[in-house]
């Protein structure tokens, strides 16, 4: 039996594995030390690395199937001590129960749906004699590289296309939130062969040697632009393959004809679901004029209604900030619009500990070039700006180095979709938000990332192209 809440271990070549140290775990509610967590250094990642390059030709030489069966069987670990899981991505992650629900039950579906992937081989030419095609063949060990808002679900992101693509894998968790991706690798010790997937925990400095590893094949990382430029940076060493998901200053563009209550609603979890530790949040909300008073009202009325508080508590909305360097960023973020005089519809003040709470803070039109709108605050801080001209307000949307994602409110259609095709974001939703699927490409534009994650372009990531042309009628000179 596995034991959720203690015994917390680096998994290296299917068994346990100490570190050189040890660093603390903290509950972001609290602030409580809640476990102490192994601290890899040089040789675990090398042992680790060593342990994935071993395993890595038996692994890629099974037949696709039997590498999608296995990431199957994944899915249904997880399900199984879903709800130890849960509990644990509570106290660690510090987010609610439904949203504990949502990343563990979303982590389930995508080991399923992945592994019913696979990239055909495309054929170019097949003319009697001669036969052209091109196949997808995998990198060898991958990085991966997880953040702290999301830590199994996307850590299962990257876990899964790897394995189907016929890759190992070297998991990397970030050290606010390790606990339940070393969980994760202890139970797929019963799923996976040795050294399929190793789990090993530590700093920056550990991120920092996976991505410059001359045995590691790809880097797959989530996290901030700055991180990823370093990402980057580091892997070029041996010209490593890099898939980055970073991060993002999403607008959101209202159309007059809304359902202004209903809308505030939707926008009000599009912008604060997780605490807005969200990469693609509704980190900007521009309101027409004609209804900006009413959709303010009706989005500050729906703010009083959501419990914000110990993820564990019955009743809980939002949990806390996750670490207290992110508290510190926003207790910033809110100092300055306060110096700057800019106004609060609500919050706007925080109140000292224990725990990073920060409370829902809307803003009410402050000026564009002002932190909190070209910024992202990644916490619960909203600017909701109001514009009266079309072009202007997608002059304004795209105007920022960010290109994740973006959403468009109208009840006229063929509108929103010809200002969706104009902003300058990987994703545009029309009424609707955060909708993903195992099965549509994800990716950023500009300084959002590198890459794709999810679909047949997501699996292709984790592969290199080889053609193969054959030449039957040929006589070898």
């Amino acid at each position: 039996m596995i034991d959720f809440h203690a015994d917390y271990r680096m998994t290296i070549d299917g068994a346990d594995a100490p570190g050189e140290g040890s660093f603390e775990a903290f509950n972001p509610a609290t602030e409580e030390v809640i476990a102490q967590v192994p601290q890899a250094g040089r040789a675990q990642l090398d042992a680790a690395v060593a342990a994935a390059r071993r395993a890595f030709p038996a692994w890629s030489a099974l037949p696709v199937a039997e590498r999608q069966a296995a990431v199957s069987r994944i899915g249904d670990a997880i399900e199984a001590h879903a709800e130890d899981f849960m509990r644990l991505l509570t106290r660690e992650q510090g987010k609610a129960r439904a949203g504990a629900e949502w990343e563990i039950g979303g982590s389930v579906i995508w080991c399923r749906e992945i592994a019913k992937q696979d990239l055909p081989v495309h054929v170019a030419e097949d003319s009697g004699d001669r036969r052209v095609e091109t196949r997808r063949v995998p990198l060898g060990v991958v990085g991966a590289i997880t953040p702290w808002n999301f830590p199994v679900l996307l850590a299962i992101w990257k876990i899964a296309p790897a394995l189907v693509a016929g890759n190992t894998v070297v998991v990397k968790p970030s050290p606010f939130t390790p606990l339940c991706t070393l969980k994760l690798g202890e139970l797929l010790r019963g799923v996976l062969p040795p050294g399929v997937v190793n789990v090993i925990s530590g700093g920056n400095d550990l991120g920092a040697w996976l991505t410059g590893h001359p045995d590691v094949r790809k880097i797959s990382f989530t996290g901030s632009t700055a991180t990823g430029r370093k990402v980057m940076e580091s892997a070029s060493g041996n010209l490593k393959r890099i898939t980055l998901e970073l991060g993002g200053n999403d607008p959101a563009i209202v159309l007059p004809d809304v359902d202004v209550e209903a809308t505030a609603r939707e926008l009000f979890w599009a912008s604060f679901q997780n605490s807005a530790q969200f990469c693609v949040a509704a980190k900007r909300v521009y309101v027409h004029d004609s209804i900006y008073d009413r959709f303010a009202g009706a989005l500050v009325d729906y703010a009083a209604t959501v419990k914000v508080g110990d993820g564990a508590e019955q009743g809980t909305d939002l949990g806390p900030i996750q670490n207290r360097m992110q508290f510190e960023k926003l207790k910033d973020l809110l100092a300055d619009a306060n110096a700057q005089g800019l106004r609060f519809l609500a919050g706007g003040a925080v109140s000292e500990g224990p725990g990073f709470f920060v409370p829902i803070a809307i803003v009410d039109n402050p000026p564009e070039d002002s932190r909190v709108v070209r910024e992202e605050a990644f916490g619960p801080v909203l600017p909701l700006l109001r514009y009266s001209d079309l072009d202007d307000v997608i002059a304004r949307a795209n105007d920022t180095d960010y290109g994740l994602a973006a959403s468009v409110w109208s009840r006229d259609i063929d509108a929103a979709q010809g200002i969706a095709r104009r902003i300058e974001a990987g994703t545009v939703w029309i009424n609707e938000i955060h909708s993903f699927s195992p099965h549509v490409a994800f990716g950023g534009h500009k300084q959002s990332g590198i890459g794709i994650e999810n679909a047949l372009d997501g699996l292709a990531e984790y592969t290199n192209a080889q053609t193969i042309v054959t030449n039957r009628g040929a006589t070898p000179a």
